[in-house]
């Protein structure tokens, strides 16, 4: 569901603020409140999946950019949320396969790199929903088209 909230996040707030609400949020856990899928701590920066939260600032960023870059309709909306999936998956993808290799000395990259990109699916249908949420949300706000 982090999908969801972040790419609502870009949408709805804008891509600076966005993306300082992902910063925050990132924060919390790094801090120890456990507010990622497996708890929270400083040491979750050796998670593989840490890389997520970090493309998730970027995604975040691209995706409040490309939605507010004029009217929100629902296609400009939808075509900022899976933009901004570009980068989580890519960062996302990367970091675990480093941390795979170098830290859990783990080999089989392509294995890893098959795990990273199975919710890929789940979460296209998940931007679907975060633009349709947020055409509601901002249209609520007096932005209509």
């Amino acid at each position: 569901m982090q999908i969801l909230f972040t790419t609502l996040a870009g949408a709805i707030a804008g891509g600076r603020n966005g993306a300082i609400s992902v910063i925050v949020y990132i924060l919390a856990g790094l801090v120890g409140f456990p507010v990622f899928a497996g708890g929270g701590g400083i040491g979750y920066i050796f998670q593989p999946t840490f890389g997520f939260l970090i493309g998730m600032i970027i995604g975040t960023y691209i995706t409040g950019r490309i939605c507010h870059g004029g009217k929100p309709v629902f296609k400009q909306l939808l075509i900022g949320c899976l933009i901004g999936l570009i980068p989580v998956f890519a960062v996302g993808t990367a970091y675990n396969c480093l941390i795979t290799s170098l830290y859990l000395k783990v080999e089989n990259a392509a294995t890893v790199i098959y795990y990273c990109l199975l919710p890929l699916p789940w979460d296209i249908i998940l931007c679907v929903f975060s633009a349709y949420i947020a055409k509601r949300t901002l249209n609520n706000k007096g932005y209509r088209n």
